[in-house]
């Protein structure tokens, strides 16, 4: 019996070939040309190792992009004319991480040659203020395009759940006509149900109380800018400008490290909220908290969010205490260990434990959750923490 190739079998050697690297020891036999020899090429800069290849010249399959700044720009390129924008930037931040390209993104005509994300921008923030005056410019622009991709994917939705919430939570039990919620309403006097006449009886309206300009809620974003944080941070500075549209909400953002900077005057602008961070260094989560503590003027009508990993460099029994304190007063408070769409965080569990025993458990959230959490916590329900 005769065993017919098929172009499936040929293209999944074709795939097998293009992870493996070439060479004996990947068993494909398959040698690669044109495009496919070009694709090679790139992955091979990035994530070839020692040992034999046959990608191009035949040579050795090993790492490196060069020392220069044309050449990582045409590798930059390159990638992205062989590969989808998601799989662009994993690569990006692959070789940063792998191969240090960190510094050569000081330089404007990289920056252009990147595919923008939340990690570049990561990135760009921790190299701030190593960043030379002819590249701020260029670096704000990146920057800027991301935040306003954000802005346009997250406002919409946040401040619809969130007016929503705020609504609910300001029912009153003697509306006007105007303002009764029927639904509530109907659901609340079923048992004045007249089958004779086919109608309830409403013994106790519910409604709406009347829109108003007046601040409902107080939200605070207290935000750990330890480098391990950058995506939560530029997903956290989004959402701040975001409430801080939004009249009936009064939005105060403090970001932290073994410092505390309030930048709430900056929420007019993301950008500058970025720009203004300081990412890397140790964390102290008990003065943050102790600043915020001493910004509170309406614990029943505030929401406080900690934003942290919660691997503590200060006073771990004092930070529980605020937390206790607050909660006692009346404050709905909020712990996420990240605010970002990657998996879970690495985080300290004794801390996250400790802060689930006083009524305030800690977990990952997605941008895409994250105003469902805020809505919940506006009209004080139980939080809808994703499934671990």
């Amino acid at each position: 019996m005769t065993t017919r190739s098929t172009g499936t079998d040929d293209e999944r050697l074709r795939r097998w070939r293009l992870v493996l690297g070439g060479g004996a020891a990947d068993g494909t036999g398959r040698a690669l040309s044109g495009t496919d020899a070009a694709m090679d090429g790139a992955l091979a800069a990035l994530y070839g190792g020692t040992g034999g290849g046959d990608r191009r010249a035949g040579g050795d399959r090993s790492a490196g992009l060069g020392a220069s700044a044309p050449s990582v720009a045409r590798w930059l390129g390159d990638i992205r004319t062989y590969f989808p924008s998601s799989v662009v930037q994993v690569m990006q931040r692959d070789a940063i991480d792998r191969l240090g390209l960190a510094t050569l993104l000081l330089e404007p005509e990289m920056l252009e040659a990147v595919e923008a994300d939340v990690h570049l921008v990561g990135t760009l923030l921790s190299l701030n203020k190593a960043m030379p005056e002819t590249t701020k410019e260029t670096a704000r622009a990146v920057v800027r395009k991301v935040v306003d991709q954000l802005e346009k994917r997250l406002a919409g939705r946040t401040r619809a759940t969130l007016t929503g919430a705020l609504d609910r939570s300001a029912r009153i039990s003697r509306p006007r006509h105007r303002d009764i919620d029927w639904d509530r309403t109907v659901r609340a006097n079923l048992a004045h149900y007249l089958p004779e006449y086919g109608t309830v009886v409403p013994e106790r309206l519910i409604g709406y109380g009347r829109a108003s300009r007046a601040v409902k809620k107080e939200v605070v974003l207290c935000v750990d800018q330890s480098g391990s944080m950058a995506a939560s941070v530029v997903y956290a500075s989004v959402f701040g400008a975001v409430l801080a549209s939004m009249r009936s909400v009064a939005t105060r953002l403090v970001v932290f490290d073994t410092a505390v900077v309030d930048l709430t005057d900056q929420l007019d602008d993301p950008v500058d909220v970025l720009f203004g961070t300081q990412l890397g260094g140790g964390t102290d989560i008990n003065r943050a908290l102790a600043y915020c503590q001493s910004r509170i003027t309406r614990p029943a009508d505030t929401v406080v969010v900690l934003i942290s990993d919660l691997y503590e460099g200060g006073i771990r029994d004092e930070m529980l205490k605020r937390v206790a304190a607050m909660k006692a007063s009346g404050v709905q408070f909020v712990a996420l260990l990240a605010l970002s769409d990657e998996g879970a965080p690495a985080y300290d569990r004794e801390h996250a434990a400790a802060l689930a025993a006083l009524g305030a458990p800690a977990f990952a959230c997605t941008p895409d959750l994250f105003p469902e959490v805020m809505a919940a916590a506006l009209e004080k329900r139980p939080l809808p923490m994703p499934e671990a």
